[in-house]
């Protein structure tokens, strides 16, 4: 295992979690108007797509548990790898948080994931597992579609850029979105309570939704 591997997974997880916090937490009552869900989802989207071009060539470019987990299953990362690269990621999404934190003006919540109150829409469990896990397997099957050998070049960044976009368009009005159980860790550490509370069902979902993505890939393209 590579220390560079390690650090641009943290990095980039670091980038990503800063990419939804930072939209969430100041967009909404910029000024000049507000960004709102438009606005998270293509903060996200741009800033996976560039630390692919810039950095995923590291690493991989996971920066999320769920991604890493489904590559495992999916034949394409080595399991004895994963737990370093998890490690990583959780501590990167950590330290944004904290670096949030510390500029202030966070909401209680720090954009925490979660059902019932904690949704937009005040979304059941069932809702929230559902969207979830559902939405991770999709993102698994791009990504593992766009980094095939025989996949045209260059083009891998942009989709799975494009798609998490697409993925915070659909799902942040009912659970916040997650897909991505480190990006849920930050926020539910620093807001604590009822967000803690609920961090299990980000982790148990996009990891189930990202395994199942993946071997429902490796189905499809036998």
């Amino acid at each position: 295992m590579k220390i560079k591997a390690l650090a641009a997974e943290f990095i980039g997880t670091f980038m990503l979690t800063a990419s939804v916090l930072g939209a969430a937490f100041y967009s909404f009552g910029a000024p000049a108007g507000a960004a709102g869900i438009l606005g998270v989802a293509f903060s996200i989207g741009i800033t996976v797509l560039v630390l692919a071009r810039s950095i995923g060539h590291i690493s991989g470019g996971h920066y999320n548990p769920a991604v890493t987990l489904g590559l495992v299953a999916g034949g394409r990362f080595e399991i004895g790898d994963a737990l370093p690269y998890i490690v990583a990621q959780c501590l990167g999404a950590i330290a944004a948080t904290a670096v949030f934190a510390t500029i202030g003006h966070a909401p209680a919540t720090y954009a925490a994931n979660g059902y019932g109150s904690l949704s937009m829409i005040n979304a059941s469990l069932s809702s929230v597992l559902i969207i979830e896990a559902l939405l991770t397997a999709f993102f698994l099957i791009v990504i593992m579609g766009v980094t095939r050998a025989s996949a045209p070049a260059g083009f891998a960044p942009l989709a799975i850029g494009l798609t998490l976009t697409a993925i915070h368009l659909m799902s942040i009005p009912v659970s916040n979105t997650s897909v991505n159980p480190a990006r849920s860790l930050g926020p539910a550490l620093f807001a604590g309570g009822e967000a803690l509370s609920q961090l299990w069902v980000f982790w148990a979902a996009p990891i189930a939704g990202a395994v199942i993505g993946a071997l429902a890939y490796r189905w499809l393209d036998e």
